[in-house]
């Protein structure tokens, strides 16, 4: 449309400059041509109407709007004065939209920092529809519509308050975790060949592994010294149990019952041949047999105690765990390295280490 426009308009003005030397008697003439030819068309044409091109409105309406209205109607014109004006009044407004129009349409977006409160008090309060959000951050000062709240909701793919209100079997494990303990022996035979007796112990809440201790004579003296150690231990850490959930094995005695009484926990025993009722210590059992005792030759009681101790520091401080989010019991997930030096400077050491690496090789062969 702008090339035509501009075809239009410079083709018009070349016209206008070959009128220039034109006489009036000339002009006139040419004018009486040019109105018998227009009364001509509108008799062969009859009902119908000329279709007028959005340019040749443009050059149309900006060549006869200046005129006035009774000037206008007495030109011979193929449209009406009125609709030379309407043409022109919607060029104008189009010209006033385009001038006042927003860079960016439509309401503007939620600060950042609110839409980060809406969903952590939506996470932290399931039962919680968007006007009780709406509510809770008018409270706090914060001025934002319901209907903001809603969309914000909607947006993230958060279900209504009804639905998030329900709570799952998992959900009610993970929330009751910090109170719970986990507790079994583990059965395992040295080149010695004399049968030991690993007693360990696992926090629900954050999987850490405590190993109390091998023997390869589980009296009811040594387990109960080991309780005592642990609770001495739990009260040292700030640990909240309240439960220690173990089996039916005869290698348990009364007195720990009495021993954890005393400190609060309540002993709560597996049913009979129900080990799922102690999952998560088993999936410790499982993970200690096939990262460790099923890959090392263990000679005696002292070397089973040494590589104990040192599968239980590498399991709290550095194995990944999945219900974690990749995270250790005693070690956060590290922040993610952002500054592009630092990366550098770590694959420069990546490639010198590879580099050290394939010349040992090299030299070795």
């Amino acid at each position: 449309m702008l090339l035509r426009l501009a075809y239009l308009t410079v083709t018009n003005a070349f016209a206008a400059l070959r009128l220039l030397p034109v006489g009036d008697r000339d002009k006139d003439v040419e004018i009486l041509a040019l109105r018998h030819q227009i009364t001509v068309l509108e008799r062969q044409l009859g009902a119908d109407r000329v279709k007028f091109a959005p340019e040749d409105r443009v050059f149309l309406a900006a060549l006869l709007a200046p005129l006035p209205r009774r000037v206008l109607r007495r030109l011979r014109l193929l449209v009406r004065p009125d609709t030379v004006l309407r043409w022109h009044r919607d060029l104008m407004n189009r010209r006033r939209a385009r001038t006042c129009r927003l860079k960016r349409p439509g309401r503007p977006p939620t600060v950042r920092s609110i839409r980060v409160l809406v969903l952590r008090l939506v996470r932290e309060n399931p039962n919680w529809g968007y006007r009780r959000v709406h509510g809770e951050l008018a409270t706090l000062g914060i001025k934002v519509a319901a209907s903001t709240v809603w969309e914000i909701l909607k947006s993230e793919g958060i279900d209504p308050a009804p639905q998030r209100g329900s709570t799952t079997w998992a959900g009610f494990l993970r929330s009751q975790a910090e109170t719970l303990l986990g507790c079994d022996f583990i059965e395992t035979v040295p080149l010695t060949g004399q049968r030991q007796y690993i007693l360990a112990v696992i926090e629900h809440a954050n999987r850490r592994i405590r190993v109390l201790g091998t023997t390869a004579h589980p009296t009811a003296g040594w387990v109960g010294q080991a309780i005592k150690n642990l609770v001495m231990d739990l009260e040292d850490a700030g640990c909240r149990a309240r439960y220690l959930i173990r089996d039916r094995d005869g290698k348990f005695p009364a007195i720990i019952d009495e021993v954890l009484a005393d400190a609060g926990i309540q002993t709560v025993c597996c049913g009979v041949r129900i080990p799922r009722m102690n999952a998560i210590m088993e999936r410790w059992v499982q993970s200690c047999r096939h990262e460790l005792l099923d890959r090392t030759l263990i000679w005696n009681e002292r070397h089973l105690r040494h590589a104990l101790r040192q599968y239980e520091q590498f399991y709290n401080t550095h194995r990944a765990h999945q219900t974690m989010m990749q995270a250790a019991p005693l070690r956060a997930v590290p922040a993610p390295i952002t500054d592009r030096g630092r990366i550098a400077h770590l694959d420069i050491r990546r490639r010198d280490r590879l580099g050290g690496v394939l010349h040992e090789y090299q030299h070795a062969a």
